[in-house]
This record gives structure tokens, C-alpha cells and sequence, in this order.
């Protein structure tokens, strides 16, 4: 059966060009990424409400929170690498520490940026983001989990850092599947291991992993985390508690980011299981197809596959 796929992106845009026909504080930046980001069409739309910066995306920052004082629901995007590694100080003092209301988009996260190479890779945006006091951080898995995202930032006062690939990915979940920020889904129960993944790549990963090791006798469950702050440690938890060992999925750097926090909350409730961490190991991007670098970094079902039989022994 064929599997049908769906651009995150573009749940992204229709989802602003919706909200935006009933709230007219909605307003969208960008740093000369239009054609990327797919906000040509809300460009069209509501040319009064949108700003074009150019490649100035520290400005880009300090124009939404400023936006933000008079009462608009800035959502500013570009890639997830100039969102995170360069406006990062912007993003923490005029919009996080003036407790503002900006909604940051990075585009194209970790592997997904595949041919823009390793200066466009952004393995650790998580981890820089995840330390913001107060800031709510988000990866949907699909097109339908990003729409209700979106429609939630709108309506939620405060400052969120949401990263999405441009590429289609599989569907997940149905029309009007209820999401809510700070809660994860369980697509899949195990009783031997559970993968606690995030983001689109990863949770399709986990889930192939699942199958391969169900071939096996091994039940593999798959938490797709879809918040990593706050992040559903209850959820975590549940799962953790119905199998032998967990392992964490990231699209970025295993240090800082979901592999830190689902140790943390491991450690923290005595987890008495093994527990494991799949993502990029200390090292920068480079330029390749993203399957050459899924493989290059370990993120390839093989990988998650190995590390589950190594831990169940």
C-alpha cells in the first residue's frame, strides 16, 4: 500500500493563511526564504502583513518582538540553522527575556538540509533552545500535527521555536487528530523496548525499526514526543515502565537535546531498564543526499535496529 506523504510546509502556510482571514494580529517574517518556506501565497494574500527582511535574521528577531509589543502574532521563519545558532541571543533577550509573544520557525533541521551542507546543518538548535527559560519547543511528525501546532501557537501567549523539514513526509495521523503542545502520541505499544523519538524523521525510523525487529520476536514500542519542552515525562514514564529498555531518536546533537532529557527524566524516577541515545555523536554536517546522511550519522533504521538488540541482549 502506498503511503501517502504530505509537505509540512505547507500545512505550515495554509495554516497561518487561515488563522489569518479571523485574526488580523497575525503577521509573517521572513529572511528571503519565501520560495523555501512556501509563504508566497500568504505574501499574496495579506501583503500589508507581511515583511520580507532579507538575509538579516537577528533583524528579522528584533522586528517580530517588536511587532509583538502592539499586540501582533509574529511567526518569523528561515533556516533552522541562521533561527537557532545566529539570532540566538536576538531570540533569548528581545523576545524569550521580554517575555514576548514571537513564534520562531527553522526550517529544515538537522540531516534535512542535506545539499546546503554542513553550514546549513543544524544539529544543534535543540539543544541551544531547550535551555531558553520559558520557551515552548516543538517538532511535529507530520503535515496534520504541524496544522494543530500552528493553530495552538496562535492562540497560546509566548515564544515557541517550532523546526520542520520542507521535503513531503508520510502521514501519520488522521484528519482532526487532537494534539496538544506538551503532550505526546504512542503510535505504536512494546513490551520489550519503546524508541522515544521526535520529528518526522525519526518517528518513521522508529516505527520501520518496530517492524523489523517484530520479524524477530522483539515488541518494539514508539513514543513520538512531538513537544521536547515541556515534554510529556508521563508519558515517557508509562512507556518506560511497560518494557526492558528505552531508546531516544533525534534529528540533532545527542547532547542537550531529547537524548539529555529523556535521561534526565529516567535518572531522576529510577528507571531501573537500559536506556540508550540514537542521534548526531559531537560532529558537524556535510553536504549528501539525506539517505547518504541518515546512514553517515546513524540515524538509519539499522542503526536503531543494532542498538535495540544490543541493549535486550
Amino acid at each position: 500500500m502506498e503511503v501517502q506523504t504530505l509537505e509540512i510546509r505547507a500545512a505550515y502556510t495554509d495554516t497561518l493563511l487561515a488563522l489569518a482571514e479571523k485574526n488580523k494580529n497575525i503577521v509573517v517574517l521572513e529572511a528571503d526564504l519565501m520560495s523555501c518556506t512556501n509563504t508566497g501565497g500568504f505574501k499574496k494574500a495579506y501583503p500589508d502583513r507581511f515583511f520580507n527582511v532579507g538575509i538579516a535574521e537577528a533583524n528579522m528577531v528584533g522586528i517580530a518582538a517588536g511587532l509583538s509589543t502592539l499586540g501582533k502574532i509574529p511567526f518569523a521563519a528561515t533556516f533552522g540553522c541562521f533561527a537557532s545558532r545566529r539570532v540566538f541571543d536576538q531570540f533569548f533577550l528581545s523576545a524569550n527575556y521580554a517575555r514576548l509573544n514571537v513564534k520562531l520557525i527553522g526550517t529544515d533541521p538537522g540531516v534535512t538540509a542535506a545539499f546546503n551542507g554542513g553550514t546549513h546543518m543544524p544539529f544543534e538548535d535543540l539543544a541551544l533552545m531547550r535551555v531558553v527559560p520559558g520557551l515552548t519547543v516543538l517538532e511535529p511528525s507530520d503535515a496534520r500535527s504541524c496544522a494543530a501546532f500552528v493553530r495552538e501557537m496562535a492562540d497560546t501567549y509566548g515564544c515557541v521555536y517550532l523546526r520542520f523539514p520542507r521535503k513531503p513526509v508520510p502521514v501519520l495521523y488522521p484528519e482532526n487528530e487532537p494534539f496538544k503542545i506538551g503532550k505526546a502520541k504512542v503510535l505504536k505499544e512494546g513490551k520489550d523496548i519503546c524508541f522515544v523519538a521526535l520529528g518526522s524523521l525519526m518517528v518513521n525510523q522508529s516505527l520501520k525499526a518496530a517492524e523489523t525487529l517484530a520479524a524477530s520476536g522483539i515488541s518494539a514500542g514508539v513514543l513520538d514526543v512531538l513537544t521536547l519542552k515541556p515534554i510529556d515525562a508521563e508519558a515517557i514514564l508509562t512507556q518506560a515502565g511497560k518494557v526492558r529498555a528505552v531508546i531516544s531518536a533525534e534529528n540533532a546533537q545527542i547532547a542537550g537535546g531529547l537524548g539529555s532529557a529523556v535521561a534526565e527524566i529516567l535518572a531522576e524516577n529510577g528507571f531501573k531498564g537500559k536506556f540508550a541515545r540514537i542521534g548526531i555523536r559531537d560532529e558537524f554536517g556535510e553536504v549528501g543526499t539525506q539517505d547518504y546522511l541518515t546512514d553517515r550519522f546513524g540515524l538509519d533504521v539499522g542503526s536503531l535496529v543494532k542498538k535495540a538488540r544490543e541493549l535486550l541482549g
